[in-house]
C-alpha cells in the first residue's frame, strides 16, 4: 500500500502520542553535567556584573565612563537591544499562530520564554543607569502626600510603560500556553515537581469546555500581542526620534526599529535552538527544516534592515542638512567607525549568505552567523546612541565616550542573568509544545485488511 510523504514540518520518525509526551518530559528530568556547568559559568557571569554594580552603587555613577556629552552609554544600548530581542519572540510565535504557521510548534515556546526574561532583563538598565535604584518608584504615577507627578515628557517614564505593559502580556501569553503541557507532564511527575505542576496547572483537566475556552483566550492574547509589539518597539524609537540631535530626528525611526527588534530576536532563538536541542535531546522534534524557516524569516528582517541602512544615508545626503550629513560621515569614518562597520558587515553583507540554501540547512553555520547578527545589532544601537551623542552641534561640546570595566562588567552580567533564568526555565517547564506538536502529526490510521 503506497503511503505519502510526511510533511515536512513532521519529524520523520513519526512519533506517536505518547511518544511526544515520553520525550519532551523526560528533558525535566535530572539535570546533567553540561547542564550544571551551564548553569555555572552564566551564574559567574552574573555575579561578576552584579558585583560592578554594587561597586557603582558604592562609589558613585562616575565609575561608569559616561562623558559629557555622552550621558547615554552601555546601558542605554543594552537596554535598547534587550528590548529588541524581548519584541521579537512574541511576534514570532503570535504572527505564526494567527497565519496558522504549523512549523512554529516545536519552537515558538523557546520564542516566548525568551521574550520575558529579554524584558526583565531590557527592565534592569533604566535603573542602573540612573544610577539611585531605590527612587525607581518615583517613576510610576500614583497619589502621594508630597504632591508630585511624573513627567510624561521623559523617555524613562514611556520606557516605564511600555515594558510594564509589555511584560504583561507576554508573560500571560506564555503561562496561558503552558497550561496544558504542564498538566501533561504532571501525571508523570513525582516529589515536588508534582507539586508544582499540580498548583501551576491550575486544575486543567481537558474537558471541553477548559479546551474552548483555553482556544479562545490564546486568539485573543495573540490578536492583542501582535499590535502591542509593534506600538511598543515604536515608544521605545520615540525615545530617540522626538529630540533634535542629529542622527535621530528621523520618521523612519519606528519601523527600522520594530524591523531590527525582530530581526536581532529571530537570531537569538536561533541561538537558543541551537545547543537545546543537542542538550535535551529533542532534536527530532527541532529539525532542519524548522531552522530553515527561521533562516528564510531571518533574511527577510535582515534586507529590510539593511534597506533602512541605505534608506538613513541616502536621506542624511538628500536632505541637504549640514549637520545631518556631517553626523553620518563622522559615523561612517569617525572614531567610532569600526563600531558602524562591524553592524553594517553583520547585519548588512552577512544576511546575503542565506540566499544559499547549504547555508539555511546547516545548523553550525546559522549558529555562528546567529551570532554575528547579534553582535552587530548591539554595536547598532552603539552606533545610533553614543556616536549620534558625541558628535552633535558645536565643536566645542563634543566628547569621546569610553566604556569602564564597569560598563561591560555589568553589560555581560546581563547576559548571565538572562541565561540563567532561560535555563532553569527550560529545565522545569516543557520547552517545545507537546500538545502543539501533537496536532500536527498525522492522526494514527487503522491497518488495511
Amino acid at each position: 500500500m503506497a503511503t505519502t510523504a510526511p510533511p515536512e514540518n513532521v519529524p520523520a520518525a513519526r512519533p506517536t502520542y505518547a511518544d511526544i509526551t515520553r520525550d519532551i518530559a523526560a528533558t525535566l528530568g535530572n539535570p546533567t553535567k553540561v547542564y550544571y556547568g551551564l548553569l555555572a559559568f552564566v551564574i559567574t557571569i552574573m555575579l561578576i556584573g552584579f558585583g560592578a554594580l554594587l561597586y557603582q552603587i558604592r562609589i558613585g555613577l562616575g565609575v561608569a565612563g559616561y562623558t559629557p556629552p555622552v550621558m547615554w552609554g552601555v546601558y542605554i544600548t543594552t537596554f535598547v537591544f534587550w528590548v529588541g530581542i524581548a519584541h521579537s519572540g512574541t511576534l514570532i510565535s503570535a504572527i505564526l499562530f494567527l497565519f496558522r504557521s504549523a512549523w512554529r510548534t516545536a519552537v515558538y515556546r523557546t520564542a516566548e520564554a525568551m521574550t520575558v526574561f529579554a524584558v526583565m532583563t531590557a527592565g534592569l538598565f533604566p535603573l542602573i543607569h540612573v544610577g539611585r535604584l531605590w527612587y525607581a518608584y518615583w517613576l510610576i504615577p500614583y497619589p502621594n502626600q508630597r504632591m508630585l507627578w511624573v513627567n510624561f515628557k521623559s523617555p524613562l517614564v514611556w520606557d516605564l510603560f511600555a515594558i510594564g505593559t509589555y511584560f504583561i502580556v507576554s508573560s500571560c501569553f506564555l503561562i496561558l500556553g503552558l497550561i496544558p503541557d504542564i498538566a501533561a507532564v504532571r501525571d508523570k511527575a513525582t516529589g515536588w515537581r508534582k507539586k508544582l505542576y499540580t498548583i501551576t496547572a491550575l486544575n486543567w483537566r481537558g474537558t471541553d469546555q477548559q479546551w474552548r475556552h483555553y482556544t479562545r483566550a490564546y486568539l485573543y492574547l495573540a490578536a492583542l500581542a501582535t499590535p502591542l509589539v509593534l506600538s511598543v518597539h515604536s515608544v521605545v524609537s520615540w525615545d530617540f526620534a522626538m529630540s533634535i540631535v542629529p542622527g535621530w530626528h528621523a520618521t523612519i525611526f519606528a519601523p527600522y526599529f520594530v524591523a531590527g527588534a525582530i530581526y536581532s530576536g529571530v537570531a537569538l532563538v536561533i541561538t537558543l535552538l541551537v545547543p537545546l536541542r543537542k542538550v535535551f535531546r529533542v532534536d527530532k522534534y527541532i529539525t532542519t527544516d524548522h531552522f530553515e524557516n527561521l533562516s528564510k524569516l531571518l533574511l527577510l528582517t535582515g534586507m529590510i534592515v539593511g534597506y533602512a541602512y541605505v534608506a538613513e544615508y541616502f536621506l542624511a545626503w538628500y536632505s541637504g542638512n549640514e549637520f545631518e550629513r556631517a553626523s553620518f560621515w563622522n559615523r561612517a569614518f569617525g572614531d567610532y567607525w569600526w563600531a558602524t562597520w562591524t553592524m553594517i558587515i553583520c547585519n548588512g553583507f552577512l544576511p546575503f549568505l542565506l540566499w544559499f540554501k547549504k547555508i539555511r540547512r546547516s545548523i553550525p553555520a546559522l549558529f555562528v552567523l546567529a551570532l554575528f547578527v547579534n553582535l552587530g545589532m548591539w554595536f547598532e544601537r552603539f552606533v545610533i546612541i553614543v556616536v549620534s551623542l558625541s558628535f552633535e552641534y558645536e565643536p566645542y561640546a563634543m566628547g569621546h565616550y569610553t566604556p569602564s570595566w564597569v560598563d561591560w562588567a555589568i553589560l555581560a552580567g546581563s547576559f548571565g542573568w538572562f541565561f540563567m533564568w532561560f535555563l532553569l526555565f527550560a529545565k522545569n517547564f516543557p520547552t517545545v509544545s507537546i500538545t502543539e506538536v501533537k496536532e500536527v502529526i498525522p492522526m494514527p490510521r487503522k491497518r488495511a485488511v
